[in-house]
């Protein structure tokens, strides 16, 4: 019998397998990253109180361009919000996904904007 794999499946096995070890602080809040089929998100989270203390996602800002761009644009708003947060260093939460194409063009942007992680 051919054992049939799931990539939604797959993906949140390996994000709850991370979130055991990634949480966010007030000083420290984690930046998890959600990846859909046409959009990115990006959250600011901090953890302990349940809260989003910044979001940004390419429906937001009703970004255009190929989709590293867009995430590159999601990246640099995040950044800026945070700054605007009083927050400089982050936990980056890939939310499962691979570490390539979009989600790293947004955590390079955000790098590049300022932010530590």
């Amino acid at each position: 019998m051919i054992k049939r794999t799931d990539r939604k499946l797959n993906r949140a096995k390996r994000h709850r397998r991370v979130r055991v070890h990634v949480a966010g602080t007030p000083e420290r809040p984690r930046l998890s990253v959600f990846r859909s089929l046409n959009h990115v998100y990006a959250q600011l989270i901090d953890d302990g109180a349940s809260r989003t203390l910044a979001a940004a996602s390419t429906v937001a800002l009703k970004a255009k361009g190929n989709g590293m761009a867009e995430a590159a644009q999601v990246g640099k708003e995040i950044a800026a919000k945070a700054k605007a947060a009083g927050v400089s260093s982050v936990v980056f939460d890939r939310g499962g996904f691979l570490y390539h194409g979009r989600i790293k063009a947004l955590a390079d942007a955000a790098r590049e904007a300022g932010l530590e992680f």
